[in-house]
């Protein structure tokens, strides 16, 4: 039987209704400062180490890449500031949002989808606590508080290994490094990475918490509704990165020698 229009479409009208719901809630007081830490704290303790393993070797795969093709190119010069950009403003708010919503995004989807099955989120609401406001803002925004941290670490393992293997490996000048790094990039460059993270971070974690408070069906319920958070999260963020990237490079004048 084919599906309806309106049940092709319920999943991502309610996935935009939570995400108006949410941010109205932000701005509610008291905040929930205890709950915010204790997620930041979880988040980050999940994510940190994954970060820092897959930050090495993905700055170290670009800076190759780059290298050998303005190699190529006869623009060796640029290799290093140019493998850098492309960490900056690509590749570190992507490796940052790939482990939020790999790590985070499930934990909060499992997380919210056990209370669900044990009707916990029911009990809440029957006793005049709204669940959005006590559960899904503090993991939103320590999702959000998180990616920017972790990007940080990206950035720099990837400008770390940018400068090694462009000047160290490959024989570059690291004159030539810094100078042409310095030239081609500007402050925008890291401001629309960080952005980048920080939107990362609220679409994925606003995604687990949709799955989670939907899920049902009992423990595999839950177990299918972490996956479905995984792949719907990720595709929204490669959408989002590609729309905020276009809407960058429209806006924001580049710098050129």
């Amino acid at each position: 039987m084919a599906l309806s229009a309106a049940a092709v479409f319920k999943g991502p009208g309610e996935i935009a209704v939570m995400v108006m719901e949410v941010s109205r809630r932000v701005f509610k007081r008291p905040f929930q400062w205890a709950e915010f830490a204790e997620q930041a704290w979880f988040i980050t303790s999940v994510t940190l180490m994954p970060t820092i393993l897959v930050s090495i070797p993905f700055g170290a795969v670009i800076s190759l890449q780059v290298g050998n093709l303005t190699g190529q190119l006869g623009a060796q010069s640029f290799a290093g500031a140019t493998a850098v950009l492309a960490v900056v403003r690509e590749a570190a708010p992507i490796a940052a949002a790939l482990i939020i919503a790999g790590a985070a995004g499930s934990a909060i989807c499992s997380d919210l989808g056990a209370r669900k099955i044990r009707e916990e989120i029911d009990a809440m609401e029957v006793l005049g606590v709204d669940p959005l406001y006590r559960l899904v803002v503090p993991r939103v925004l320590a999702a959000m508080f998180v990616s920017l941290m972790i990007i940080g670490i990206v950035m720099t393992a990837g400008i770390a290994g940018g400068y090694f293997f462009t000047v160290i490996i490959q024989g570059g000048s690291a004159g030539a490094f810094l100078s042409n790094f310095t030239a081609l990039s500007s402050l925008a460059d890291l401001i629309i990475g960080m952005v980048k993270a920080v939107m990362f971070g609220w679409l994925a974690a606003i995604v687990g918490a949709y799955k989670g408070l939907t899920a049902g069906g009992g423990p595999s319920g839950v177990g299918r509704a972490v996956n479905e958070s995984v792949i719907i999260a990720f595709m929204l963020l490669f959408f989002l990165n590609a729309l905020m990237t276009a809407v960058y490079f429209q806006v924001v004048p580049q710098a050129g020698l």
